[in-house]
């Protein structure tokens, strides 16, 4: 089975936020989600927007520029 980047999804209290997906990329996050739970790294079946939150999460965690100008600003 595969190695996920993302293997769960924590309950957070959320904070509401819209957003509009190219069709391509939501089926891609649902497919990501169904192999998450085939895998067992996510427990069971993991909605799409709470994926889509820990995508963001790890991407910005990775981003090494962003990290650099948020020790350099950190009212942002």
């Amino acid at each position: 089975m595969a190695t996920l980047k993302i293997t769960s999804v924590p309950d957070e209290k959320p904070v509401k936020l819209t957003v509009d997906l190219p069709a391509h990329v939501f089926r891609d996050m649902k497919a990501y989600a169904d192999i998450m739970a085939a895998s067992g790294a996510g427990g069971s079946r993991v909605d799409v927007a709470h994926l889509a939150v820990r995508m963001i999460q790890h991407f910005m965690s990775e981003d090494r520029a962003f990290q650099r100008e948020r020790q350099r600003k950190p009212d942002c």
